[in-house]
């Protein structure tokens, strides 16, 4: 038993004994690492914590099965999983994001709560380790190194899912836009200057088509994550585990997630490489590449909105400027786009740390793992965000499109099957001369009917794939 000396308590480990707050549900082992590594000032990703318990709730019915584990110990273990699981444990996950020791510290921390809880629910003391204890129980027939790794992937498919559903949401939004725009012709645009008519809603279709890409890769790249290490302990062998445990720990664990996990078939490799990590961030790079082109667009097509493009009109959210009375800016579109980059930018981390594995163990997996969860997460706030403020609520400017086909010479274009290159030519010095719009050059030359060069520059003309052999749609 502990000796207690006023507020706190004394726990003893390889180093030397060390007081404890007395109150406190961890132990000796996560006191060190608070002080130790003091680095990020973020606690580890609050869904790595929830699926370390998680781990730690299917290990435990594993040892009862396999009858390693005391039936009331493991029992109480699970009720403090379940406790936690509830957010009735705060203490569990509450070392830096970032620590030495391959994540040791967080799996410590776990253990060290779990056991002091459990001892609770079976009449000790926090600290007495009597009953239940961190390592020899909550511990059991594990590793920080097929624990870590596990609970890692538990995490990223847990918020990838979600991020599945963010950019489904997503996508119908700009394939409402879509059917919504779908009668604006306006000016098409290459390399920022006037190419060619097309409409509004041809430009959100190809958002939206982006983003069902977006939305099928995240959906296929959970299939990396679902084969664990768990059972192979320290380095993949399984060493100190019973072959019966090593052989249904993974079916309890995917029984309490719901997950479609399997255990790996050559543990050595599943414990010491990280590449599917790396897989799986350079997935979430390619979302951030869409949202950071799409945000930027819909940033230049609001431009103005006087003396700018003005082609559309986003959602005000706020006020602008503290100097520039009216202004109001896309403050939502750079929203997202400070996100794309922040995870394009913890995509380099993810590989970093993954390339840093030495032999047969990677000890950066703590930062890898606060790299992916992190895109994750601000990937799927930043879908929402996206979605709820902004291109829900965007809407069209007719008038403006309208403007822009008619005064850029550009639009002589969809003109060429009609009249030819030569005429099309000399319409376009005119407009370019004389401030004229396209259709009042070419009624006046009479190379085309009223009726005719309505067809030609309609929505109806502007969609169509190709054009006919008679110069008809």
């Amino acid at each position: 038993m502990p000796v207690c000396a006023g507020e706190v308590r004394l726990e003893r480990d390889l180093l030397g004994e060390k007081a404890v707050p007395i109150d406190a549900t961890y132990g000796i082992h996560t006191d060190r690492a608070l002080a130790n590594f003091p680095l990020s000032g973020r606690m580890v990703h609050p869904e790595l914590t929830r699926a370390l318990v998680l781990v730690k709730r299917a290990c435990a019915r594993a040892n009862m099965e396999t009858g390693d584990l005391p039936l009331h110990v493991g029992e109480a273990i699970l009720s403090a999983c379940d406790e936690a699981l509830s957010g009735l444990l705060p203490e569990i996950g509450i070392t830096d994001a970032l620590q030495g020791g391959a994540g040791t510290s967080a799996n410590m921390n776990a253990n060290e709560v779990l056991a002091n809880r459990a001892e609770e629910i079976l009449g000790g003391r926090r600290g007495d380790y009597a009953r239940v204890h961190p390592l020899h129980h909550v511990n059991l027939h594990q590793s920080t190194n097929d624990v870590f790794p596990t609970a890692i992937k538990v995490a990223a498919i847990t918020l990838l899912r979600r991020l599945e559903k963010s950019l489904a949401a997503l996508q119908t939004a700009f394939q409402d836009k879509e059917r919504e725009f779908a009668s604006v012709v306006k000016m098409g645009r290459t390399q920022l200057q006037d190419a060619c008519p097309i409409t509004l809603g041809a430009e959100f279709s190809a958002y939206g088509e982006a983003l069902s890409r977006d939305r099928w890769r995240v959906f296929k790249c959970e299939e990396r994550l679902r084969v664990v290490n768990l059972g192979g302990t320290a380095v993949g062998t399984g060493i100190t585990a019973p072959r019966d445990y090593i052989f249904c720990v993974v079916d309890k664990l995917r029984e309490d997630t719901g997950l479609g996990l399997s255990r790996a078939e050559n543990l050595v490799d599943a414990t010491q490489n990280a590449d599917c990590f790396v897989e799986v961030s350079g997935i979430l790079k390619a979302v951030a590449v869409n949202l950071m082109k799409i945000s930027s667009d819909l940033r230049l097509l609001a431009s103005g909105p006087r003396a700018g493009l003005g082609e559309i009109h986003l959602p005000e959210v706020q006020a602008g400027s503290s100097i520039m009375p009216g202004k109001v800016n896309p403050v939502i579109c750079e929203a997202v786009g400070q996100a794309a980059l922040r995870v394009m930018a913890l995509d380099g981390l993810t590989a970093s740390a993954a390339m840093s594995g030495q032999l047969e163990l990677n000890a950066f997996l703590p930062l890898l793992a606060d790299a992916l969860l992190e895109g994750l997460s601000l990937l799927d706030a930043a879908c929402a965000m996206f979605r709820t403020k902004c291109v829900e609520g965007l809407a069209a400017d007719p008038a403006a499109c309208e403007e822009h086909v008619h005064r850029s010479w550009a639009t002589v274009v969809a003109l060429v099957p009609a009249i030819g290159y030569e005429a099309a030519v000399e319409v376009a010095r005119e407009v370019r001369e004389t401030g004229k719009t396209v259709p009042q050059a070419v009624l006046e030359r009479g190379l085309l009917s009223a009726p005719e060069l309505r067809r030609l520059l309609s929505a109806e003309t502007m969609t169509v794939l190709g054009q006919g052999r008679e110069g008809k749609p």
